[in-house]
């Protein structure tokens, strides 16, 4: 059976490939400048779980009603360097 990737709306092969040149090709440096600059938001947290409970978290995730799941834009906390990649 051949294997089909779905890629989310909005996005097309060219943008992936945009996307992964953009992160093969930053230096150390650029990269952790990026991801120190997701967290300044304070709008986001990062908790380190065991790999096998995520499929556990996203069930409970997706039981909220919709009112109670956060309304932030979708490029809330990235950097602006990939904000600029995304609407390429």
């Amino acid at each position: 059976m051949a294997h089909t990737n779905q890629l989310p709306p909005g996005w097309d092969e060219e943008r992936v490939r945009r996307v992964i040149a953009h992160y093969e090709s930053q230096t150390d440096q650029q990269a952790i400048a990026e991801d120190g600059a997701a967290f300044k938001s304070g709008r986001r947290t990062v908790v380190e779980v065991p790999a096998e409970l995520m499929p556990v978290i996203r069930g409970l995730l997706q039981l909220l009603p919709p009112a109670a799941k956060p309304k932030t834009p979708k490029s809330a906390g990235r950097s602006s360097r990939a904000k600029s990649l995304e609407a390429k």
